[in-house]
């Protein structure tokens, strides 16, 4: 409810973190978020692996499949789900055919820069970008780093068409001013 009453954002991602390290989950505060909110999607990072998904999710949650957690690559291209191709001091996180295997990633990718989530350092724009000129058919999603609007601005003008926000909102660098611009 406080995010919505900065912007009416259409999409929250949430992971995990407890899921992913394996050190249980929130799996009952996710679905009460899911159902008390069915106009809005959720992307959810549990850590899981595609074997262990469920189909049986409302319309509104879309499971995140981060590379980090995956044994190895398999094709995505027609799974309704978020791909997350995760990285840490710029190195790739996971089997690395996630990175030479394009085509079986989903319509939705996001670029997971584990190391400058909360850093106030910026996104990896280098990355972002060849990403963005090598793959115009996916829609590709910044995550980590973003600290104010002109990032938001480098992001966009390079092609990306999604941002992760959490950090900038909190510390108020970007505020429903700065929204209503995007």
């Amino acid at each position: 409810a406080s995010f919505l009453s900065l912007h009416p954002f259409k999409t929250f991602y949430i992971a995990d973190l407890d899921a992913i390290c394996g050190d249980g989950n929130h799996d009952r505060a996710i679905a009460e978020l899911v159902r008390q909110y069915p106009a809005l999607e959720f992307w959810v990072d549990t850590g899981s692996d595609l074997q262990t998904l469920s189909d049986k999710t409302p319309s509104n949650y879309k499971p995140v499949l981060g590379t980090e957690s995956q044994s190895t690559p398999i094709n995505l291209t027609s799974a309704d789900l978020i791909l997350s191709l995760d990285f840490k001091h710029n190195q790739a996180l996971g089997h690395p055919d996630w990175l030479q295997q394009p085509d079986y990633w989903p319509a939705t990718v996001v670029l997971m820069t584990l190391d400058l989530v909360g850093s106030n350092n910026g996104p990896d724009f280098q990355t972002l970008a060849k990403l963005c000129d090598q793959h115009p058919d996916k829609q590709i999603v910044a995550a980590g780093g973003v600290r104010d609007i002109k990032d938001l601005q480098q992001l966009r003008q390079i092609g990306v068409q999604a941002v992760l926000l959490a950090s900038a909102l909190h510390n108020g660098c970007i505020d429903t001013d700065a929204l209503q611009k995007f």
